[in-house]
């Protein structure tokens, strides 16, 4: 008990969980991977799997950390996002209870995790009756909008993403609605950085699929390194979530890591974690 227990999901982006995975190895006790066993998205449309993949991973899988988790994870009577909630919980709940549950998805990229875990180890009291006192442990994500031929664009300023339970009751994804302890722990986001295809795609079979706006395919397809600062109210739901964009001049994915450190834009300050970590223990204080 009290292990790094990490889960990811597997779908149509599998081939994403090449680059999702090795951040996290060294790091975690036993990673998990959920697939469905009919092959089906939130949605019930049907992906497949190049058997490939799974070769890679057992030549990855060198200390016997990775276990694929195959279930029913498509209920029809069910909308896109209640299957995804449905399926983190099933994940968390065999990744077991009274430890860390993080999960991340396959197109998410932590930076350091290492930190990250340091970090968990500081919270580890909540494990010894999570269900009394369920706790989320969240990072920010630094989202790629769109990768260009000599570069990628981002969205300029983080968003805040739930990255681990010890009590995996979920709401809504990955969010429990407990309160939240706001962490510096950064990862970058591949969630439109893919070709227009691939992107409509994913947006078709994602659990938020029905909120999409019209104005989104527009500005993603003609955005580039020239226009980008024109650019605002970008986001796929509500426009003005993401209101402008930077950019970074290399596709590299260890360059663009050490970039990232440098964008005034992205840097999370000790006051603004402090205002977010007062706000959610005042409000959680008498619950």
């Amino acid at each position: 008990m009290k292990k790094i227990h990490v889960g990811f999901l597997m779908s149509y982006d599998y081939e994403k969980l090449k680059y999702s995975i090795p951040p996290v190895y060294k790091e975690a006790d036993a990673i998990y991977i959920a697939l469905d066993k009919e092959r089906r998205t939130w949605k019930g449309n049907a992906f497949e799997v190049d058997a490939s993949f799974f070769v890679w991973l057992d030549e990855f899988d060198t200390e016997n950390k990775i276990t694929v988790y195959i279930d029913d994870f498509f209920i029809p009577e069910l909308d896109a996002i209640q299957n995804d909630t449905r399926e983190r919980t099933m994940l968390s709940e065999q990744m077991g209870l009274g430890n860390w549950l993080v999960q991340v998805d396959a197109d998410e990229i932590f930076l350091d995790f290492k930190n990250f875990v340091s970090t968990l180890r500081k919270y580890d009291h909540f494990l010894d009756a999570p269900e009394k006192k369920p706790i989320q442990i969240a990072g920010f994500l630094i989202n790629i909008y769109k990768y260009l031929d000599n570069g990628i664009l981002y969205v300029n300023e983080p968003t805040k993403v739930m990255l681990a339970t010890n009590h995996p009751n979920y709401k809504r994804a990955r969010n429990s609605k407990e309160r939240i302890i706001y962490t510096d722990n950064v990862l970058l986001h591949e969630c439109l950085s893919r070709s227009e295809e691939e992107l409509k795609f994913k947006l078709e079979n994602w659990g938020h699929s029905h909120q999409l706006n019209d104005e989104f395919f527009p500005k993603w397809k003609k955005a580039n390194e020239t226009n980008y600062k024109e650019l605002k109210d970008l986001f796929y739901m509500d426009p003005k979530i993401w209101r402008g964009l930077g950019y970074l001049p290399t596709r590299n994915l260890e360059a663009m890591k050490d970039l990232v450190k440098t964008q005034e834009d992205l840097k999370l300050s000790a006051w603004f974690l402090m205002k977010k970590n007062f706000g959610q223990w005042f409000k959680f204080l008498f619950k």
